[in-house]
């Protein structure tokens, strides 16, 4: 068989596969993927589809039967090259373009009683801190101290629960950035996931390859041969916390990152618990020199975007 024609049958395996989704998944559950406010799919093992979209909380979409979300698992073990069954019953990592590659984890029984996923939609629509004031998640005196604090160039730790918009603040601060900032500035930007926007004009944008055996610590690594002048990390999760902080704290300023944590100093104790996973001692000394800024992100059911940043903590004074 020629390259040609070995190119055309992947070419149509993969328009074969990418059908076969969007068949199972149904048009009503496809239209979130083209909504830019929608922010994850969820599927529950009751059968319920979940959705949820910025402004609106989560709602009730629809229902998908046992059989076809077992049907949509396997298409996606067949994306990533691997299997589901009931000895490797996980099935996680990026979609096809076609679905905005968003960040994709399911699994099925035993794990669960009926299959179940979850599907993190990346951002589309950059939120600016200027909307972020008119939908009163920030106040104005916090729009002001944040922006003084990025175009100081000090390192910010981004903190809050899961689904509390860590990353789309993020990317709110990251257009601030993108808007005072030009050739000048060069930005790295490691991920797991794409999901940070920034539109500075010298950026560079990096993926872990866990096939590859390229994590986040490699890749901070090869960062610092990039000449950056910032260095954005998309979330903190492992021992990857070392590489980072000793990155902010050698001349390069004026970094973004996220964390799960419940509060400012949970932050920073959960960093640090993250350093020693790379087998050193507790790494407060460094941690302290290398984060000046943690902003606080929470879910708060009653206010009417249902978040609000609870604290900006300044730890450089």
């Amino acid at each position: 068989m020629t390259l040609h024609a070995i190119d055309k049958a992947k070419v149509e395996a993969h328009s074969r596969l990418i059908e076969q989704m969007r068949r199972i998944l149904g048009e009503n559950i496809c239209a979130v993927f083209d909504d830019p406010s929608s922010v994850e799919i969820m599927l529950n093992d009751d059968g319920r589809i979940l959705v949820e979209r910025h402004g609106h909380g989560i709602t009730e979409l629809t229902r998908m039967n046992p059989a076809k979300a077992l049907n949509f698992l396997a298409l996606m073990a067949s994306w990533r090259e691997t299997v589901v069954d009931r000895n490797r019953p996980i099935v996680e990592g990026a979609m096809p373009d076609e679905f905005r590659r968003a960040r994709f984890a399911g699994c099925i029984p035993p794990l669960t009683p009926m299959p179940t996923f979850s599907i993190r939609l990346p951002t589309t629509k950059i939120f600016t801190l200027e909307d972020y004031v008119h939908a009163g998640i920030l106040s104005p005196d916090q729009r002001d101290r944040l922006t003084e604090d990025l175009d100081s160039r000090k390192n910010i730790l981004v903190s809050g629960g899961t689904g509390s918009g860590k990353t789309t603040l993020l990317n709110a601060m990251s257009d601030h950035i993108a808007r005072v900032s030009g050739l000048d500035q060069r930005i790295v930007i490691i991920e797991d996931t794409r999901e940070i926007v920034c539109n500075a004009p010298n950026t560079v944008q990096m993926l872990t390859d866990p096939d590859a055996n390229i994590d986040m610590t490699r890749l901070l690594k090869l960062t610092l041969r990039y000449r950056p002048d910032r260095i954005f990390v998309g979330e903190v999760r492992d021992g990857a916390a070392l590489a980072l902080l000793k990155a902010w704290n050698t001349g390069h300023p004026g970094g973004l990152a996220t964390l799960h944590a419940n509060d400012p100093e949970a932050a920073l104790v959960r960093l640090d618990q993250l350093c020693q996973e790379a087998g050193v001692p507790s790494q407060t000394a460094l941690i302290r020199e290398a984060v000046d800024v943690v902003i606080q992100i929470r879910r708060e059911s009653a206010h009417p975007v249902g978040r609000v940043v609870s604290d900006i903590v300044c730890f450089d004074q």
